[in-house]
């Protein structure tokens, strides 16, 4: 009886291992972390050639440096660490909305964007997804409206006082305005980018939101989540990127 207990709790350890390995690798595929971690590889390997062949200068280097790799892995995928702590708790976006609810809000963020896009007025909006963002709401202007294209549109005229600012989406309403989000610090963005667009790489790099920037000089609509860009994008391509991305109907 006591043989089949441990086996059962030894195929209950290895599946959790198994379960957390797999849900690290989908955090950090496609990200720089990967690189990073091919990057570590290739430095045990040569750790272990040095070790085979008695370079011994070699060696003591590298064991000075892989005695720290838990510190070195905290610092290096801090922001990934981040983002994984955060999905622990999981807020959808379309939490208590209905099917003709979620496709109406899609379709008011769509309207929106193309008219802003139109006059090239400039704009952030964030919708939150399985990731609370409630950590980025403690500046802005409480809103707590029903998403509205005309409402959209107002807030980010350039005479409105929260024009700068990202307007933030929860559980299909409008809930804030005027927020400051964090610039990505990622040395390789193009110098072309404006803030909007730093700060909509800069939120997703740390959380599995939906940002929408459009941009004030030439009035293009781009969509951004997991810190990539999706630039250039029409009426259709952003109805079936956000239609894909929020999963309208899934739960229901």
């Amino acid at each position: 009886m006591m043989k089949d207990f441990r086996w059962m709790l030894d195929v209950l350890d290895i599946a959790l291992v198994a379960f957390i390995i797999y849900r690290i690798i989908l955090l950090i595929k496609g990200t720089r972390a990967v690189q990073m971690l091919i990057g570590l590889a290739v430095l045990l390997v040569v750790f272990v050639v040095s070790q085979l062949t008695g370079l011994y200068t070699l060696q003591w280097l590298l064991d000075s440096f892989l005695t720290s790799i838990i510190l070195v892995i905290v610092v290096i995928f801090q922001s990934d660490i981040r983002r994984a702590l955060m999905h622990v708790g999981r807020n959808p976006f379309f939490a208590d909305v209905s099917y003709r609810e979620e496709t109406q809000v899609i379709d008011e963020l769509v309207t929106a964007a193309v008219n802003l896009a139109n006059k090239k007025i400039g704009a952030l909006i964030v919708i939150e997804r399985e990731t609370g963002l409630k950590g980025f709401l403690e500046v802005g202007v409480e809103i707590d409206a029903k998403v509205s294209s005309d409402l959209i549109c107002a807030i980010f005229l350039p005479y409105s006082p929260i024009h700068d600012g990202a307007l933030v989406l929860q559980q299909g309403r409008l809930k804030k305005a005027g927020c400051f989000l964090p610039l990505s610090q990622d040395p390789d963005i193009s110098k072309n980018l404006g803030t909007r667009h730093r700060a909509a790489i800069g939120l997703t790099e740390m959380v599995d939101a939906v940002a929408i920037v459009v941009s004030e000089e030439t009035g293009k609509i781009s969509a951004v989540v997991g810190a990539r860009m999706t630039r250039d994008l029409d009426s259709t391509s952003l109805r079936r990127i956000l239609t894909r991305l929020l999963d309208p109907g899934k739960k229901g």
